[in-house]
Order: C-alpha cells, then sequence, then structure tokens
C-alpha cells in the first residue's frame, strides 16, 4: 500500500498496489503491519456499510466523542463520493480545516481519519456504497458532529445535498458550542 499524507494531520489517503495477471488484479486493501510502518497504527475491530441508492446524498459531518472516539478507513466500493475530513482536535496545528478526496470504484484509494477528525461524504454517482473499517468498535451515546455548511469550516462541496438527514441538516453553530 501506497500512503499520501494529506494537509489535516494524521489524514493519509491509502492506495492499493494491486498485483495483475491475466486473471485480473489482487490487492492488499488494509494491514495493521504496513499502517503501523507508515506512522499510522490501525487494526480495525468493525466493519460497516452505507448504500446511498441517490446522487447528491450527504452523509456527515460525523464523529465520536472521547473515550470512545473512533478510527475509521472509509473506501467506497460502489460509485463515486466526495469524501471529507474535518480536524476537530482543539490542539492540532490544522484545528477547523478540512480535506477532501474522490473516492471511487474505479480508484479504489481509501481516506484514514484519526480520532477527533469529522467525516462526511456527498455521494457524486447514484448507488454509491461506502465501505468503514472502524475501532474501536461503535459505542452508542457519544455520537456527535457539526453541520455540513458551517461558516466556520467553509467546505467546498461540489454540489448541494440532494438528500440529507434532519439531524445532519441542523447541527448548531461550531461557534455555538457544537463538536
Amino acid at each position: 500500500m501506497r500512503f499520501t499524507e494529506t494537509e489535516i494531520a494524521g489524514v493519509v489517503v491509502a492506495d492499493i498496489e494491486p498485483h495483475t495477471d491475466e486473471r485480473g488484479a489482487f490487492a492488499r486493501l488494509q494491514c495493521p503491519e504496513e499502517f503501523a510502518a507508515a506512522g499510522h497504527p490501525f487494526g480495525p475491530v468493525q466493519t460497516s456499510l452505507s448504500r446511498n441508492p441517490q446522487v447528491g446524498t450527504l452523509r456527515g459531518m460525523h464523529y465520536q466523542k472521547p473515550p470512545h472516539a473512533e478510527t475509521k478507513l472509509v473506501r467506497c466500493v460502489r460509485g463515486r463520493i466526495f469524501d471529507v475530513a474535518l480536524d476537530l482536535r482543539p490542539a492540532s496545528r490544522t484545528h477547523r480545516r478540512w480535506t477532501a478526496v474522490e473516492l471511487s470504484a474505479d480508484n479504489a484509494r481509501a481516506l484514514y481519519i484519526p480520532e477527533g477528525v469529522a467525516h462526511g461524504f456527498l455521494t457524486l454517482e447514484p448507488n454509491s456504497d461506502v465501505l468503514y473499517q472502524i475501532a474501536p468498535a461503535y459505542t452508542a451515546g457519544h455520537e456527535a458532529g457539526v453541520r455540513w455548511d458551517d461558516p466556520a469550516f467553509a467546505i467546498a462541496w461540489p454540489m448541494a445535498p440532494a438528500l440529507i438527514s434532519p439531524r445532519d441538516a441542523t447541527y448548531p453553530d461550531y461557534a455555538n458550542g457544537a463538536g
């Protein structure tokens, strides 16, 4: 695997290095030893799938509060998404900054999102499926989020969402105590 640091501390793009022959290709998608060697120890204990039939579906910006904060590896296994990581760690040099990458079944990229970084995505194609590998396992009651269009972050989404949950659409402004 190839790891590329983003402008957000600890957020990394993970590209596969497929082995190909006349049958097709085979690639490692996650390996604890390779992540640790790249400086990002990660051993997922939970895998989840988000199915999104409609273009313009926005999910986010979500994270888990300590002591149950999560690290995620996010990959689009069908379709195409605009994937966003938003740094909410107050002590981070990139606090309140965001980065985005297009993830698709075709490019097979993944985005590694450490604890304290919110995550969200917008579907760019119909029937986009997003695979999450998570550590530690999800713990109910520690969910949190910030609004996708909060002016404190000015995330440059490629289009307005066509579908968003009421919860995701109505998180308070970060300046007013969200997060």
